[in-house]
């Protein structure tokens, strides 16, 4: 019952088969959750936030939160950890049994009983299905640990916060839409009822909009209305998500720039009339390193403060550029253009794909430069590490999406010149005296850019987590 142990399972190479084993992992949570909570152990001065006998339960939702305001924030740091991590195993677990006589946890569709008349085979080598009579569910439905983080007291907004995007993502995942809803609507009234008292008017909470001549914007406001506007996205209510978006986009680029002290600060290369360590002095520094455990790392930003224009906040940046560009692709038509973020005019055929696209390019051109400079210019090392990440991933979701749309726009093509050549009685004549069409120019353009850009990042390693798609994985566009 390891802390390392169990976030070392959710590694995919922990068993050497590549595939992780959430039956062990939830355990694993299960068990350290257990130490945590209990008196006798490490939940010394836990109680509830009422003033009650013994725990309190919600129909629907379990136990609720304890006051875990007295315990020092490393311990509260990782109990929320445990309590995300036991939550990600509840998704993966979700529909599975345990069987009681042996203690071994199955996929519900290998269960032999009324209720599966046609049960599917186990893999070869695993051990012979269960019977219904003897199953249990394996593991508590993902919701009681959502619902035990948001009701705790003694979380950072943005732990809170994160708890409830994610409860909002399952039940999005389980088709409970307009449940999510509530739930990134709550997640906005965490974000907002964080910020300073004073501070008012910064985000329509009905609407997720955030207001134009807001001065003091956070980064969990930003976080909760760009999730917002996804979910509308992904549940194609693109009206709805656009003008978030637009004013989520409006908000960053209106962000001061952090100061430059510690982003240009490179660290300090040693004097030549430093002395060398000796060999002796370093052996002594491993064996200190080896019997004194390291500092605990700081604790992560709330997400209460004001938020402010770094690299990676550049990149989040074009990355809402990405998003806005996919839904003017799949919109129908170009939606109103009050807002001076639209920045295309041109009164062209497919008015709206024109404009996606240039909105598509628009982002990769910033995340490229922005990563660029990144790579070129010294930089706070944990700066730099989220820099890389962020601009890595919105240039590969970019790129992707790009390609996908000029693709698109490709067939769109053929097919008009088809169209052409059989009103007028010819047989690929068209195609023929116009030669390599406009969209087929800007296709071999994007590969020629693929490739420089995979050259760019290829060193990255794993700062690098370049993704494909779009929203919900270029789901909803195409």
């Amino acid at each position: 019952m390891d802390y390392r142990t169990a976030r070392g399972l959710e590694n995919p190479d922990a068993n050497g088969s590549g595939l992780i084993d959430w039956a062990r992992t939830g355990n694993e949570y299960s068990l350290l959750l257990g130490r945590l909570e209990n008196p006798d152990l490490d939940g010394q001065g836990l109680h509830p936030p009422l003033e009650t006998d013994g725990d309190i339960y919600v129909e629907g939702a379990g136990e609720m939160g304890l006051d875990i305001s007295a315990k020092p924030e490393p311990w509260r740091r990782g109990y929320h950890t445990c309590l995300m991590g036991a939550a990600r195993a509840a998704e993966h677990l979700d529909g599975w049994v345990r069987d009681t006589t042996r203690g071994i946890a199955f996929p519900g569709n290998v269960v032999i009983g009324p209720s599966n008349p046609r049960p599917k085979p186990v893999p070869l080598g695993a051990a012979s299905p269960p019977r219904e009579e003897n199953c249990v569910a394996a593991f508590k439905p993902p919701e009681t640990y959502y619902m035990k983080i948001l009701t705790t007291q003694g979380f950072t907004t943005r732990q809170r916060l994160d708890a409830a995007l994610a409860y909002a993502d399952w039940l999005d995942f389980k088709g409970l839409h307009s449940s999510a809803e509530e739930m990134y609507d709550w997640g906005l009234d965490i974000a907002t009822g964080a910020l300073p008292t004073g501070v008012n008017g910064v985000v329509d909470t009905k609407s997720g909009i955030i207001n134009d001549k807001a001065t003091f914007v956070s980064s969990n406001v930003l976080l909760a209305s760009t999730s917002l506007a996804i979910h509308h996205a992904q549940n194609n209510n693109l009206n709805t998500a656009l003008p978030i978006l637009l004013s989520v986009l409006r908000a960053r680029r209106s962000l001061s720039s952090v100061p430059q002290l510690l982003q240009s600060h490179s660290p300090a290369m040693p004097s030549e009339d430093e002395t060398v360590p000796s060999t002796f002095q370093i052996i002594v520094s491993l064996f200190r390193s080896l019997m004194v455990p390291p500092p605990y790392p700081p604790p992560s930003p709330t997400g209460d403060e004001q938020a402010t224009r770094t690299p990676a906040a550049t990149c989040e940046e074009a990355g809402l550029m990405t998003y806005i560009g996919e839904i003017l692709f799949a919109s129908p038509s170009t939606p109103s253009r009050g807002s001076s973020l639209f920045s295309s005019s041109k009164n062209v055929p497919h008015q709206s794909k024109q404009a996606g696209l240039s909105w598509t390019r628009d982002a990769v051109d910033l995340s490229e430069k922005t990563l660029q400079d990144v790579l070129d210019k010294p930089v706070n090392p944990s700066d730099a590490r989220e820099a890389k990440k962020r601009c890595s991933e919105c240039l590969g979701v970019g790129l992707e999406n790009w390609a996908k749309m000029v693709d698109r726009m490709v067939r769109e093509e053929h097919e008009e010149h088809a169209r052409m050549d059989k009103s007028q009685g010819t047989s690929g004549l068209w195609a023929h005296e116009a030669g390599e069409g406009r969209w087929e120019v800007e296709r071999r353009l994007v590969d020629e850019r693929k490739r420089s850009v995979r050259a760019m990042i290829g060193g990255l390693g794993d700062d690098a987590g370049v993704g494909v798609g779009g929203i919900g994985s270029g789901g909803f566009m195409m």
